[in-house]
């Protein structure tokens, strides 16, 4: 009831289908779309729309609860893991994997900067992933 808990945490009124997509959200580090995370739970969950799965993963990013990824241009994707950590997306192959943080980040968040209150930092990196370049160089 891990999900369960988390929801909790975050304000968030547990229901069915808000455990399941939290649930899945933290079993699956492949930072999913709202598109995947509704094909692949609408099988088991017949009542779910993608409506539900859309307005369900914006109230977990905006109570803290996931991270709404916007390194895609094309999709948004979300991750379940909010810990502070950077996103790098595969320009080859699309996928997103998590990378550490660089220390000079860590050390911004939640300061002010010019005058500015930082509340949130984003560190995305695009690229070519290791599987991807050795891929390139083995053709």
């Amino acid at each position: 009831m891990e999900a369960y808990q988390r929801l909790l945490e975050h304000n968030i009124k547990p229901s069915m289908q808000r455990i399941a997509i939290m649930k899945y959200l933290m079993t699956h580090s492949t930072h999913p779309s709202a598109d995947v995370i509704y094909t692949e739970l609408s099988p088991t969950m017949p009542t779910l729309s993608k409506t539900t799965v859309y307005n369900t993963l914006k109230l977990f990013a905006e109570q803290g609860a996931a991270l709404m990824l916007t390194i895609d241009d094309k999709n948004v994707n979300f991750d379940g893991d909010t810990s502070l950590h950077a996103h790098f997306l595969c320009k080859s192959c699309g996928r997103i994997y998590d990378l550490p943080v660089p220390e000079a980040s860590k050390s911004v968040e939640m300061y002010e900067v010019e005058g500015h209150r930082i509340l949130e930092v984003h560190n995305y990196y695009k690229g070519i992933c290791k599987e991807c370049f050795e891929k390139r160089n083995i053709d």
